[in-house]
C-alpha cells in the first residue's frame, strides 16, 4: 500500500534517468481507475441486481448504468438501452482497491503468469480484462453460476507507452518477463 501512495519526490528520483524528466511536476501518476462490467443482452432483473450488487462490493461503492450510445440493428440495442456498469475510483479508494488488486486478487487468478506489456496503450493507460469476478475475496462465497467479467482500466497522467510501463513497473505491477527467442 505505501508503494501505491507514491510520492512524487520519490518517484522522481527514481525514474529520473529512465524517463529523462527535468522536473518532479513531469513525473507520471495515478489519476483514476475504472472498473466496469458489461450485461449485453441480459434481461433478467436478479442477474443485473447481482452485477451491481457484486460490483459494489468489489470496489467499495455504487455502481453506475451505463447506456449505449449509439443504436446497432445487429446487436438489436436501442440509444440509452443498459449496456453495462462502471464505478470510478479516486483518492484512497483507488489505492486500496489497487492494493487489493496486485496482492490479493491477481496470485489468485488461475495458471496467472503477470500481465501482458501490450496492455498499455499509446496513452498511458492499463487495461485489465478478467474473465471472472469470483478472484476478489468479497465475492468467495457465492454460487458459481453467476460469474461474470470485467474490465478495469488504470488512468495515469503518463506520456506514453514506455513511460507507463516504467511507472507500473515502479509501482508494483506484475508484468510478464519478455522471453528471448
Amino acid at each position: 500500500m505505501e508503494q501505491l501512495k507514491v510520492k512524487t519526490e520519490k518517484a522522481f528520483k527514481a525514474l529520473e534517468k529512465e524517463l529523462q524528466l527535468k522536473n518532479p511536476m513531469q513525473t507520471p501518476r495515478l489519476v483514476k481507475v475504472v472498473v466496469s462490467s458489461g450485461v449485453g443482452k441480459i434481461k433478467d432483473k436478479k442477474r443485473l441486481e447481482l452485477i451491481i450488487d457484486r460490483l459494489s462490493k468489489i470496489t467499495g461503492q455504487k455502481a453506475v448504468q451505463r447506456g449505449a450510445k449509439k443504436a446497432i440493428a445487429t446487436f438489436k440495442s436501442r440509444v440509452g438501452d443498459i449496456v453495462g456498469y462502471q464505478t470510478t475510483l479516486r483518492g484512497a479508494r483507488m489505492v486500496g482497491f489497487l492494493d487489493k488488486l496486485l496482492n490479493v486478487s491477481l496470485p489468485r487468478t488461475k495458471d496467472f503468469r503477470g500481465l501482458v506489456r501490450t496492455a498499455v496503450d499509446d496513452m498511458g493507460n492499463l487495461t485489465i480484462g478478467i474473465k471472472e469476478h469470483t478472484i476478489f475475496p468479497e465475492t468467495a462465497d457465492e454460487d458459481l453460476k453467476d460469474v461474470f467479467g470485467l474490465a478495469i482500466t488504470v488512468v495515469t497522467t503518463a506520456k506514453g507507452k514506455k513511460d507507463a510501463l516504467a511507472f507500473f513497473e515502479y509501482l508494483g505491477f506484475p508484468f510478464r518477463k519478455e522471453e528471448k527467442k
